[in-house]
């Protein structure tokens, strides 16, 4: 039965491999839709006759539409619920990926590209928010583990065989190419509404707009701003720093481990979830690795500075789930979208805006690792936050 609280009494075990199945393909979808771009973004630039400007900004503009959408994506969850929100996310996100294959021209091209970003940011704060309807409360850490290795292999399956695999079975069509990866999402959304749970409205509308003054919210985005910081600005920057060594042969090797890496920290995190997440120990101790590897970037070379790369994206990946994981666990249902959405509008804002800085910097100094530098002084001043987390349950959130 259904508490006033609006928490829903969860599936039996038996459905819990659907469920976990639904939450993977959902995770999936945040990440292929953005990471298709930089594959296709020569065939679209060649077409389209962009500049490199607006190259880029196929990939950036959705990071940076990631913490715009946030707000919408809590106003949703609080009017609609978490799995409707979740399902006209997945729609908008279609819409708008789908829309960028069917582009006449460079507008249309970034009004879509900027649909799809909403839809994304819609999806984020939807899955921490569904996990307590969905599971109980001994099964959260490890539902948000699922979805967060649907969306790290999501990352790896969107770079990795678009171009090798799937783009020639669309004839090498970049329109064709996003058509294929954007249409089965609607099934996903279809599927959403297959688990049966007895639905509650709770007895007053919850918040949607950021709690300010829940210290979890600011130190949490923050954090999650050192691990995007890192993740998407060495990504962008590396082919740079590569050639800077004199390395730049070594750039596609380099992205393959890169990547990998966060796959390998998904998995990990599949196993170590339960006893990992709501610990302030393995935070500070991933925020810490992460930033040391970054670090070993830019003083070392060759393999060793390519290691460090891929040593940071791991223990970035392992910290995003940990941090990801933790507004399920940590505050009562109804206010788990407003916090998640919170700390995404704070995260993405600064994993956007810390590396566009460091890049500014780069191009002044000519020299690529001041780029990289910048985000470590970035991750140096926040790092003591993890000292200071707060991850005690707070009222009204039942024990694990």
């Amino acid at each position: 039965m259904a508490d006033v609280s609006g928490t829903t009494t969860p599936p039996p075990a038996a459905k819990l491999l659907p469920v976990a199945v639904l939450l993977w393909l959902a995770g999936v979808y945040l990440r292929i839709p953005v990471l298709v771009a930089p594959p296709l973004a020569p065939f679209i630039s060649d077409e389209l006759s962009l500049s490199q400007a607006l190259t880029g900004a196929l990939t950036t503009l959705p990071i940076l539409m990631l913490a715009v959408g946030s707000m919408p994506g809590s106003l949703a969850i609080a009017r609609l619920g978490p799995r409707n929100t979740l399902a006209l996310a997945m729609v908008i996100m279609v819409i708008g990926s789908a829309g960028r294959g069917l582009s006449p021209d460079t507008i249309t091209l970034m009004l879509a590209s900027a649909v799809m970003g909403l839809g994304v940011a819609m999806m984020q704060p939807s899955l921490p928010a569904l996990l307590p309807r969905w599971l109980e409360p001994k099964h959260l850490a490890i539902g948000s583990a699922i979805y967060m290795n649907g969306m790290l292999m999501g990352e790896f399956i969107g770079a990795g065989i678009t171009l090798p695999v799937l783009m020639p079975l669309m004839d090498d069509s970049w329109r064709a190419t996003l058509l294929a990866w954007s249409l089965p999402a609607l099934l996903v959304a279809a599927a959403l509404f297959l688990p049966q749970r007895e639905m509650a409205r709770p007895v007053k509308k919850p918040a949607w707009l950021p709690d300010w003054k829940n210290p979890l919210t600011l130190r949490i985005g923050l954090l999650l701003g050192l691990s995007g910081s890192l993740f998407f600005g060495l990504n962008a920057y590396m082919g740079n720093i590569l050639e800077q060594q004199g390395n730049f042969d070594m750039l596609a090797d380099a992205l393959f481990w890169y990547n990998f890496a966060q796959v390998i920290a998904s998995l990990v995190m599949l196993k170590m979830a339960r006893y990992w997440v709501g610990l302030k120990g393995p935070i500070m101790v991933m925020a810490t690795c992460s930033t040391l590897g970054t670090v070993g970037t830019v003083v070392f070379t060759g393999w060793w500075s390519i290691a460090s790369a891929t040593f940071m994206s791991f223990t970035a990946g392992i910290l995003l789930i940990l941090l990801v994981a933790l507004p399920p666990v940590l505050v009562e249902s109804r206010e788990t979208g407003r916090l998640s959405a919170g700390n995404f509008l704070v995260g993405y804002t600064v994993a956007f805006s810390v590396p566009m800085i460091g890049g500014l910097l780069a191009d002044w100094g000519n020299d690529a690792r001041y780029a990289i530098i910048f985000i470590i002084a970035y991750c140096v001043l926040v790092l003591p936050l993890t000292f200071t987390l707060d991850l005690k349950r707070q009222k009204g959130q039942p024990e694990s």
